[in-house]
C-alpha cells in the first residue's frame, strides 16, 4: 500500500509487489508498502532507496575473521572447474555476501538484489513492463500466487490464488526468491512462460502468453432482483479512493442499504487508498491499522478520517478469499474489528510486514521494518483475515462456473442468516 510518505513497503504503503511480486504490470503487492511519490503495492517500503546517510561504521563486536580467512582462501587458492569461465570480481564477492548476510534472516522479504535484479524491481514498482498479471508471495515456505490479476493472461489460462509454482519453464522454483522469480516470470509481450503449479495437491502445467497488463481498477452494479449493491475493487492504487467515492455515489444514488464490497483476489496497493475507504464505513479516529517497529521506533497508528457516510441503515459484507492480501487484509481487517461488516469467504494470504529499500553500489537490499496490526490486535503477516462466515471454493465450483460465497453473501444480506 502506498501512504503519502517517502517510499516504504508497508509504512504507508502497501505494494503489491515484493512481499508480493506482481508479475504482470505494477509491483504492488509483494509486501511493499509505497509513499505518495514512490508508490508500489503491497506495504512494503518506507523509504524510495537510501543509501546517503546511513551508518557505515564496523560493528566492533561482529568477529569477522573467518570471513576474511574464507575469502582470501577462496583468493588464493580457488580453481575454475570450467575452461571458459572468469573469476568473480571483488564487487561481485561482496553482493554474494551481502545476499547470504540478508538470507541468514530466514525471512522471505529481507533479500539483497544485485544489479540487474534491482533495476527490474524498479520497472516493477513502476509498472513500465509485460508479463501474466499476477501476485506472487511466498506461503509455507513455497512460492505461491496472491491472486491473478482481473482481466489478466494470467485470469484466462485458470491460475487461481492459491496455486503453488514448483518450476518456471522446467526450471525449479526451490529456494528461489520472489524477486528472482518475477525476472524470470516477466519478459516481451507476445512471448510465452511455462508455469508447473500444484493446485489441490495435484500437478498443472500452464502456458501463459505475456502481454502489456491493464487491470480495471473496479466494478459495481445492483442486483434489481435482491436489492443488493455490489462493489468489487481488483486493486488499490493512487486514484482508488477517488473511484470508490464514485462507486459509493452510486450505491447511495440506489436506494439500496445492502452493500458487497468484494475484494477477492485484490492484492493490494496503496496503504493510504485503504485508510481513506475506511473511512467512509468508520467514524473519525477510528484504529484501522498499526505499524509493529518491534520496538525499533514508536509504533504508528493509522487512523479514521471520519468520512463515515454510508446510508443510515446499510448492512455490509466484505467478500475475501486466499488472493486478498496487504492492503485488502487491512481494509477487512478494520471494518470487522470496527463490526461494522461481516467479513465472507475464506482466509486471506496473510502479507502484513512493510520493508525499506537501501541503495547499495547500484544493487538494493529490502529489509523488513514492522508489521501490520489490526485494531483487534491482531498480526496479519502469517495469518491474514479469518472470515466470520467460512465458505470455500472449490475447483468443482469453479468449473461450474459457481459462486457459493457470493450466494452466501446475498443470503446474508436479505434474510440475516
Amino acid at each position: 500500500m502506498i501512504s503519502k510518505e517517502p517510499f516504504a513497503y508497508g509504512r504507508s504503503i502497501t505494494a503489491r509487489a515484493v512481499a508480493f511480486a506482481i508479475v504482470a504490470m505494477l509491483g504492488f503487492s509483494a509486501g511493499i508498502a509505497l509513499s505518495g511519490n514512490n508508490s508500489a503495492s503491497a506495504i512494503v517500503a518506507r523509504i524510495p532507496l537510501i543509501g546517503d546517510g546511513l551508518d557505515a561504521t564496523p560493528d566492533t563486536e561482529a568477529e569477522l575473521a573467518d570471513f576474511w580467512k574464507a575469502w582470501n582462501a577462496l583468493e588464493d587458492k580457488y580453481v575454475s572447474t570450467h575452461a571458459s569461465s572468469t573469476m568473480p570480481s571483488a564487487r561481485d564477492r561482496i553482493f554474494g555476501a551481502i545476499q547470504g548476510l540478508a538470507a541468514s534472516y530466514g525471512d522471505p522479504y529481507t533479500v539483497f538484489m544485485p544489479p540487474t535484479e534491482a533495476k527490474i524491481f524498479t520497472e516493477n514498482i513502476s509498472g513500465h513492463f509485460a508479463g501474466v498479471g499476477m501476485e506472487i508471495g511466498i506461503k509455507n515456505d513455497l512460492l505461491t500466487v496472491i491472486a491473478p490479476l482481473k482481466g489478466t493472461p494470467a485470469e484466462a489460462a485458470g491460475i487461481r490464488a492459491g496455486d503453488q509454482i514448483v518450476a518456471i519453464d522446467s526450471a525449479a522454483t526451490d529456494d528461489l526468491s520472489i524477486d528472482k522469480a518475477v525476472s524470470l516470470i516477466r519478459g516481451p509481450a507476445g512471448s510465452q512462460v511455462r508455469l508447473t503449479l500444484i493446485r489441490e495437491g495435484k500437478p498443472l502445467e500452464v502456458t501463459v502468453t505475456r502481454e502489456t497488463i491493464q487491470v480495471p481498477k473496479s466494478e459495481d452494479s445492483m442486483d434489481s432482483e435482491n436489492g443488493v449493491y455490489k462493489i468489487a475493487l481488483y486493486e488499490f492504487t493512487s486514484d482508488s479512493a477517488s473511484v470508490f467515492s464514485q462507486t459509493l455515489a452510486r450505491f447511495k444514488a440506489s436506494g439500496s442499504r445492502r452493500l458487497i464490497l468484494d475484494l477477492r483476489g485484490n492484492p493490494g496497493g496503496y496503504l493510504d487508498a485503504a485508510v481513506d475507504i475506511a473511512g467512509h464505513f468508520l467514524p473519525e479516529g477510528a484504529k484501522i491499522v498499526t505499524e509493529d517497529f518491534g520496538g525499533k521506533e514508536p509504533n504508528r497508528t493509522h487512523t479514521s478520517y471520519g468520512y463515515d457516510d454510508l446510508p443510515a441503515g446499510t448492512k455490509t459484507v466484505v467478500l475475501v478469499d486466499g488472493g486478498s492480501a496487504s492492503a485488502s487484509e487491512i481494509l477487512a481487517g478494520a471494518l470487522q474489528d470496527n463490526n461494522v461488516a461481516t467479513v465472507i469467504g475464506m482466509k486471506t494470504f496473510g502479507k502484513g510486514s512493510v520493508q525499506t529499500l537501501i541503495d547499495l553500489d547500484g544493487g538494493a537490499l529490502k529489509v523488513t521494518v514492522a508489521r501490520w496490526i489490526t485494531p483487534a490486535g491482531n498480526w496479519i503477516m502469517g495469518n491474514g483475515i479469518s472470515p466470520d462466515i467460512a465458505v470455500p471454493f472449490t475447483q468443482a465450483d469453479a468449473d461450474a462456473k459457481k459462486d457459493p460465497q457470493m450466494e452466501r453473501a446475498v443470503r446474508f444480506l436479505t434474510t440475516g442468516m
